[in-house]
């Protein structure tokens, strides 16, 4: 096993490890651990809300968390001999939750996916589904299986929802600048537009005094991916795969987080993968003036995993950017494309006894493909999303003998 150089106590919040995590992009977070090109290490890590959310069939939790705690970070690491202009490469050789611990934190044998209430983030389809629900999954070895989605069970591409480089001081007040610009075009909408710096439940590292206060004003959310990576959610960046981040100080300051055991693309219910803490194994090299010579200026390129599940028959369902609730066109949304195929999802798998909260978990959280398959055809873009048939315990193509309804029990709901 890899050196563990960043360790984590379950029982414990992030604020009170041994070495704290941070929960903020910025340059001035001190590297809590220092490795060499070439080097192979461990990360632990913790659920990237702090353990918020609880293995109960209450969905209170979802509702309420506290989103300024997000997301719980393991590092910085530095790299020798890393600068600015160089491309850092990086290599997962494992992933997976807490080994050979059960208990209440997220990873320790189970995790969760929630939908967000509008008035808290939201999520991908918060027009249709405002209010928090949420599934708790056992884990069972690469598979996962969960009492308020009864007749599912599937094999997860567990991966890092975000990982990445710290920021130069430039490129962070750039961030900061423009999703500013951004939330000031509609500063009272909900969910809001953007999630600008807070002080409120900021964590900066090991940082002391003066650094520490900065960090905090100043530190970029770490909600949103950006140049330098970070929560990307891409559910095929697994064991196996390679990236190539950017680095934009000296020594890189390479952090990790918000592990998930499963995830379909998108996670659109925002909280749609199965979150866990656990652990990532990590292998580290560096590409002298990558940057400029292979023209990676904006944002990292990555190789995905070699893992994943076998799955061989899937059901497709596509949308075009039409709103059919006020039969209005649009002019090549993919977006909008792809909330309607995963709408007409949601609206088959109903048939069967599901809820369509139900559904929406499942979307979310099952490894599911979704794919831009037209974006050219005017005015309609088209996307599609695939569903394996074999995650059901029963058949759920279409026949002549209509959809097989049961009981299929509820996920977690709000008390009020």
């Amino acid at each position: 096993m890899p050196e563990v150089i960043f360790s984590v106590d379950q029982s414990k919040s992030m604020h009170d490890q041994d070495v704290p995590g941070h929960n903020r992009w910025h340059p001035d977070v001190p590297v809590v651990a220092t490795v060499r090109p070439g080097d192979e290490f461990r990360l632990e890590t913790r659920d990237w809300t702090d353990a918020q959310i609880g293995n109960n069939d209450s969905a209170d939790d979802v509702r309420d968390v506290d989103l300024t705690h997000a997301h719980m970070l393991s590092g910085p690491i530095g790299v020798e001999g890393a600068e600015p202009g160089d491309l850092l490469v990086v290599d997962i050789l494992d992933i997976g939750p807490v080994p050979q611990q059960a208990g209440p934190a997220p990873g320790q044998g189970w995790g969760y996916t929630g939908i967000f209430a509008r008035n808290n983030a939201g999520g991908f389809l918060t027009d249709s589904f405002p209010d928090a629900y949420k599934a708790v999954w056992d884990m069972h070895g690469q598979q996962a299986t969960s009492r308020h989605l009864p007749g599912v069970r599937y094999t997860g591409i567990a991966h890092p929802g975000l990982i990445g480089t710290a920021p130069s001081e430039e490129l962070l007040a750039r961030w900061n600048r423009r999703e500013q610009a951004l939330i000031d075009t509609d500063p009272g909408r909900v969910p809001p537009l953007g999630l600008p710096p807070t002080a409120d439940h900021a964590l900066a590292g090991t940082a002391t005094g003066e650094t520490a206060r900065r960090i905090r004003a100043e530190g970029a959310r770490t909600v949103p991916g950006r140049e330098n990576g970070g929560n990307q959610d891409i559910k095929n960046f697994t064991r196996g795969g390679r990236v190539f981040f950017p680095v934009y100080v000296p020594q890189a300051k390479l952090s990790a987080g918000d592990l998930h055991f499963s995830q379909g693309d998108g996670e659109i219910t925002f909280c749609g993968a199965i979150e866990m803490g656990g652990f990532i194994d990590l292998h580290v090299d560096l590409i002298k003036g990558g940057m400029e010579t292979y023209g990676i200026s904006t944002n990292p390129v990555f190789m995905p995993g070699n893992v994943e599940p076998r799955y061989t028959e899937f059901m497709s369902f596509v949308g075009v950017c039409v709103d059919h609730d006020t039969d209005t066109n649009h002019y090549l949304d993919a977006t909008l494309a792809y909330r309607r195929a995963c709408l007409n999802a949601i609206a088959y798998f109903t048939k069967f006894g599901y809820s369509g909260e139900q559904v929406y978990l499942l979307l979310g959280s099952a490894p599911v493909e979704g794919r831009i398959s037209g974006i050219v055809d005017i005015p309609n873009a088209c996307c599609t999303l695939y569903v394996p048939t074999q995650i059901f315990d029963f058949d759920v193509r279409p026949s002549a003998q209509g959809p097989r309804a049961a009981d299929r029990g509820r996920c977690a709901v709000t008390s009020g």
